[in-house]
């Protein structure tokens, strides 16, 4: 298999067959994050692709749904896309869905038919890192669009049927941002259809650029009650259907809900860790985080 630079994959996939479609970031500035960061974008020749594709064959030939690697492999043209998924279907004759990472400019370049094309050939289960719905907190991780921009390019993937994903961040707005950025993100959210939000807390690593301005004191960040705090906000003001899950490593505690009767649930497990935990063991958790992987 030709798997070059930081293979990643969401914990979601984990049952998924993994193949890489490219390696690298096409955007690789949103400031908290460095998966990417001496990495170059690249597109897996269509060759290596194939070969790819036979060793899967060998192994798993049935397998019904392909991750494909990559910081945004949905950033690849149309042209691109299709010829890889007709590719895939040319190998793995059972293969169902074809998931990938996306950003919300790469969706800005298809056109509807073109989406809708895709969906067809079996592209869909795209996981999208927004990171919040607040155009305050957008513009302070350096995401490159706005909540106008989520909400176009996602009403979209609704309009063509094509499942997606969002991943939220709390903690990302800075001390006493928490509650705008819940609230807001939860209005925008609202009028769209993820299947579910994934939830991650913004762990600071020394090569991030958020990093560097925190030690300069210009982000200071959320304490971790807030982001609890953040994170009830969140689920209390979702008025859509949808899984969440707050269960990665990121997070102290981790909770789970089919939104909404799960609510009252799970901001109950929460308010017990802010009744029963102090701040300091809180912190101690975060700082022990050396990676997120």
């Amino acid at each position: 298999m030709h798997f070059t630079g930081r293979t990643w994959r969401p914990p979601y996939e984990a049952h998924s067959v993994i193949i890489q479609a490219t390696s690298g970031c096409t955007y690789n500035k949103c400031k908290f994050c460095s998966l990417y960061k001496n990495e170059c974008f690249r597109m897996s020749p269509i060759e290596e692709f194939e070969e790819d594709l036979a060793e899967i064959k060998g192994y798993q030939p049935y397998a019904r749904r392909i991750f494909w690697t990559g910081a945004n492999p949905f950033a690849m043209s149309y042209e691109n896309l299709k010829l890889r998924a007709l590719t895939v279907r040319d190998y793995l004759i059972k293969c169902q869905t074809m998931a990938m990472f996306a950003s919300i400019r790469d969706i800005k370049n298809k056109e509807i038919w073109q989406l809708r094309k895709l969906r067809a050939m079996g592209i869909n289960g795209l996981s999208i890192g927004v990171e919040s719905g607040d155009d305050e907190t957008l513009a302070l991780a350096n995401k490159g669009y706005t909540t106008t921009d989520i909400l176009e390019q996602c009403k979209k993937l609704d309009e063509v049927g094509i499942e997606y994903y969002f991943v939220y961040m709390t903690g990302l707005a800075g001390k006493n941002g928490g509650y705008r950025n819940a609230r807001n993100s939860a209005e925008l959210f609202s009028q769209l259809n993820p299947y579910f939000v994934s939830v991650d807390s913004l762990t600071l690593f020394p090569d991030t650029e958020l990093y560097q301005m925190a030690q300069q004191g210009l982000f200071v960040p959320a304490e971790e009650k807030e982001r609890i705090h953040e994170l009830q906000m969140l689920i209390n003001n979702l008025n859509i259907r949808t899984h969440l899950f707050a269960n990665t490593v990121s997070n102290f505690t981790p909770v789970t809900a089919y939104l909404p009767y799960d609510r009252e649930k799970v901001t109950n497990e929460l308010q017990f860790v802010l009744d029963h935990t102090d701040e300091s063991e809180l912190q101690e958790y975060r700082n022990n985080l050396k990676s997120l992987g």
